[in-house]
């Protein structure tokens, strides 16, 4: 999807990975997988307070780089700096296109809203499991 009207979604794929003691470290690759996969359906219905539909980009680095895009979900791997990556994609969205950064890096959302972007956590794409 790129639909230029659609608000752009940026997902931190190494910060919201890490926000759940899950086993992630182990397999990053295998995460990045799992998460782009759990993406998808937001894709078509939107985020709490944000109606579908979305355009979902998801930001990989290291380890997790080579993720392969997948209808609803374009996935980006970084050839360095993930948070780079993020903060040159927000910068070019803005100011004509609304763009929503899913992330809990202090130092990013500084980044990314000094652009325009407004910013939200890992558990609005990553909520936590039921206890």
């Amino acid at each position: 999807m790129s639909d230029d009207a659609a608000v752009l979604v940026i997902v931190d794929g190494a910060n919201v990975v890490g926000s759940v003691p899950d086993g992630w470290w182990r397999d990053r690759h295998g995460a990045a997988v799992r998460l782009r996969d759990a993406l998808v359906p937001y894709a078509a219905d939107g985020l709490p307070g944000l109606p579908g539909p979305i355009e979902l980009v998801l930001v990989v680095e290291g380890a997790a780089r080579g993720v392969a895009s997948v209808a609803g979900v374009r996935v980006d791997s970084a050839p360095g700096s993930g948070d780079d990556l993020i903060a040159e994609l927000a910068a070019a969205a803005a100011p004509e296109r609304e763009c929503v950064v899913v992330t809990a890096d202090r130092g990013l959302r500084q980044r990314a809203e000094a652009y325009g972007a407004r910013c939200v956590g890992p558990r609005t794409v990553r909520p936590l499991p039921p206890a």
